[in-house]
């Protein structure tokens, strides 16, 4: 099967095609032929070496945690899935990714992917609607009413997280550039501010939910915009325990855990129209889409989804 890897931190011309030996599933394992996958973040910071204490890999790296396919083989102890189904998933984060025609799968990791749904939308699900979930629904209990900020709601896990929490009942402001604020407002957000014209803590108070996408500066502010009580997950910094203390905030960082059980109910949120997939960008697999997919990802100026295709 063709992967493309990483031998060596470094910048995206690290990433190479190569061959490898076709996948044979542990008992509780599933192989999935890829029809897509999706590029992340954490792909270009593994890729740059950036969280290498945290994620200790050995080379080669075949990064990607996003995949949607069809399975291929399963292990003697998989009852759930057939050879056939179409499924999607956020695997394990292991050194063994999605960037690959074959990805084996943890069988409780996996989930059917909704009927009206295509391989590209499917792919473009797992890892910000777990994101999201577990940001809104598990650490703020996100209900309906709450005031929910949520910065960078162009991105992968914004424009996931505003549908999610417009799902729930909430009043959802966003911050995104001007170019974006009609896509923004086309998932449901209520209130789009213009970070290059705003300052949004100047304009918004008594919130009792941020998401923070961005971390730095907006994430120290918006302790700002919350209210006592109030819940503030950031998916990419540790916010200011002296703050949160002082406002009465509850804070963290949340890191992903894969969850096939929550990847279901997000399958059935999507099927009955509640959520829909946001696609941006799509490439096809192989050495030179990645490359470019990482370039765009990295920019910090993809809205939606960026989307890897497998010719099939």
């Amino acid at each position: 099967m063709k992967a493309v890897v990483i031998e060596s931190y470094g910048g995206s011309e690290q990433l190479k095609e190569v061959e490898l030996y076709s996948l044979t599933p542990q008992d509780d394992q599933v192989v999935v032929e890829s029809y897509a996958t999706s590029i992340n973040p954490i792909d270009w910071k593994v890729r740059e070496g950036y969280l290498k204490e945290k994620l200790p890999f050995n080379f080669p790296i075949i990064l990607g945690w996003d995949i949607a396919g069809k399975v291929k083989r399963i292990g003697k102890n998989v009852t759930e899935f057939s050879e056939g189904d179409r499924v999607f998933a956020r695997p394990a984060t292991t050194a063994n990714g999605t960037y690959a025609e074959e990805v084996v799968v943890d069988a409780h990791l996996l989930a059917h992917m909704p009927d009206n749904i295509s391989f590209e939308e499917a792919a473009s699900v797992p890892l910000v609607g777990l994101t999201a979930w577990q940001c809104l629904i598990d650490f703020a209990d996100v209900r309906k009413d709450d005031k929910v900020l949520i910065h960078g709601g162009s991105g992968g896990v914004g424009s996931f997280a505003i549908q999610l929490a417009k799902y729930k009942g909430a009043y959802v402001a966003t911050t995104c550039s001007g170019k974006n604020i009609e896509y923004v407002e086309s998932l449901g957000a209520d209130r789009a501010i213009n970070y290059k014209e705003e300052d949004f803590s100047e304009v918004l108070e008594e919130y009792d939910v941020v998401l923070d996408t961005i971390g730095g500066e907006v994430l120290d502010k918006s302790f700002l915009v919350l209210n006592g009580g109030g819940r503030l997950a950031s998916i990419v910094a540790m916010p200011d325990k002296e703050k949160a203390k002082e406002k009465g905030v509850r804070s963290g960082t949340v890191w992903l855990e894969p969850n096939g059980a929550q990847l279901k109910q997000i399958g059935e949120l999507i099927a009955d129209g509640h959520i829909k997939a946001t696609i941006g960008h799509r490439f096809p697999f192989g050495e030179e889409g990645i490359i470019e997919a990482h370039r765009l990802s990295e920019s910090h100026h993809a809205r939606g989804k960026i989307v890897i295709v497998f010719d099939k």
